[in-house]
C-alpha cells in the first residue's frame, strides 16, 4: 500500500509540475513562471534592489559591445504620471533610452536586451515588472521633463514595484501560444 501511495504521490508531483511549468533549473523556472504584472502595491522598491537591478541592465548583452544605453530612473509619481498614468507610489520606471545613430543603425535591440535583464532581475528579487514600448514617444517629446540625455532617445520603460504575494503569476498571466503555433522546425 505504501508503494502505491508513494506511486500516486510521484505522479501527482509530475503533473504539478508540468502544468506549473517547472524545469528545476532556477532561471528557466523563474522566466517560465513570471509575468508582466499590472497590479502593484504601494511599497516602495529599495535603493538595494534597484541597484541590484540597475547593474543586471548594465551586464545586458550588446552589439560589438558598444552599451548603446542610458537608464533613466524616476521615482517621482507626477513625472511617473507623464508616462504611465496608472502607477502608484513606490513604483520606479526606468526609462532605457539608446543612442541616436547618424548612420542608420539603431540601439533599439540592446535596449530591448537591457530591459529584458532588468525584468529577470526584478522578479528574481520577488519584484513585480511591466515592460512598455507605447511610451516612448511621449517621453522623447518631453525629453527636458524626463532629462533624456543629449543625443539619446527613449525605447522601452520598465516599471517596476512590489506585488501582492499571494498573486499567482501562472495562473493570472494572459494565455501564451501553444509551442506549435510559435516554433517551426526545418526538416
Amino acid at each position: 500500500m505504501k508503494i502505491k501511495l508513494s506511486l500516486i504521490f510521484l505522479a501527482l508531483m509530475a503533473v504539478m509540475n508540468l502544468n506549473g511549468q517547472n524545469s528545476g533549473n532556477c532561471v528557466a523556472d523563474l522566466l517560465l513562471t513570471s509575468s508582466s504584472e499590472r497590479e502593484y502595491t504601494t511599497e516602495p522598491v529599495s535603493d538595494q534592489q534597484l541597484d541590484l537591478i540597475l547593474n543586471c541592465g548594465i551586464k545586458a548583452p550588446s552589439a560589438r559591445n558598444l552599451q548603446p544605453w542610458k537608464f533613466t530612473v524616476v521615482r517621482d509619481e507626477p513625472t511617473m504620471k507623464e508616462a504611465i498614468n496608472n502607477v502608484v507610489p513606490g513604483n520606479v520606471l526606468i526609462i532605457i533610452s539608446g543612442t541616436e545613430s547618424e548612420n542608420g543603425a539603431t540601439p533599439d535591440f540592446d535596449c530591448g536586451l537591457a530591459a529584458e535583464s532588468m525584468f529577470v532581475a526584478a522578479h528574481g528579487l520577488g519584484l513585480g515588472a511591466r515592460i512598455y514600448g507605447s511610451p516612448a514617444g511621449n517621453i522623447n517629446s518631453k525629453k527636458d521633463l524626463f532629462q533624456i540625455p543629449a543625443g539619446y532617445k527613449a525605447v522601452v520603460v520598465l516599471r517596476i514595484g512590489n506585488v501582492e504575494k499571494n498573486t499567482d503569476a501562472v495562473s493570472s498571466a494572459t494565455a501564451r501560444k501553444k509551442p506549435e503555433e510559435v516554433i517551426n522546425y526545418r526538416k
